[in-house]
């Protein structure tokens, strides 16, 4: 059975407490979800450079900063710097994906390569085995709380047989809608890492949330 993993996403935490928020979620998940969003690709704005800089100081969680910016080029060695783990870019932001996911790699990091639902999925099939993981948005992009999309179960089971197909590691993650309702059908279309932003921390408990989103997936 392939591993399932809860992404946090701290666009949905009190950013009053945001380090308490962080540690509540640390011992149950490997991963954080940043977003970054500018206002131009996508409505919302969001955070940046000094938010993950300061995650760095107080956390050993993965922190995969997806950045919903138009230009992520001009941004990727200063969020390295600042500690991202995982820098994850739009397909839509970039004439040469492969390139900048390979620069994102000669930095020691990993990348990640996302794409809008709007966007056929066909596009994002050459690049499977030229990042560390496709991100799919499942609802879209620029604000919390939406409801999961019905198309993205064909869309993530496409990307699930380009990558068997291609025998790579490359692990898919999902974002948006995520809840104890539609983490089974996502886990079982093929994801691998599933971003839950309310439904974790919309919860008082958040560590149990986490728990019993990974009971929901797997069952």
């Amino acid at each position: 059975m392939r591993k399932c993993y809860i992404a946090p996403s701290i666009l949905s935490a009190d950013f009053g407490y945001l380090m308490d928020e962080v540690k509540a979620v640390e011992g149950e998940a490997e991963y954080l979800h940043v977003d970054v969003m500018d206002g131009h690709y996508v409505d919302n704005l969001s955070f940046g450079i000094p938010i993950v800089e300061s995650l760095r100081k107080h956390t050993d969680m993965i922190l995969d900063v997806h950045l919903m910016i138009t230009n992520p080029a001009k941004y990727i060695k200063r969020f390295a710097e600042a500690g991202a783990d995982i820098i994850t870019f739009h397909l839509e932001c970039t004439d040469d994906p492969e390139g900048l996911s390979q620069q994102i790699r000669d930095m020691g990091l990993k990348s990640g390569i996302a794409v809008h639902p709007d966007t056929p999925i066909e596009k994002i099939l050459p690049f499977v085995d030229k990042t560390d993981k496709i991100l799919l948005m499942t609802v879209r992009p620029g604000f919390g709380g939406q409801g999961y999309m019905e198309i993205s179960d064909d869309r993530i089971k496409a990307v699930r047989k380009a990558i068997d197909d291609k025998c790579c590691n490359t692990l898919i993650s999902c974002d948006g809608g995520i809840n104890h309702d539609t983490a089974a059908r996502v886990y079982g279309s093929g994801c691998d890492i599933l971003v839950a932003g309310d439904a974790v921390f919309r919860n008082d408990d958040h560590a149990a949330a986490i728990r019993d989103l990974l009971a929901s997936a797997v069952k």
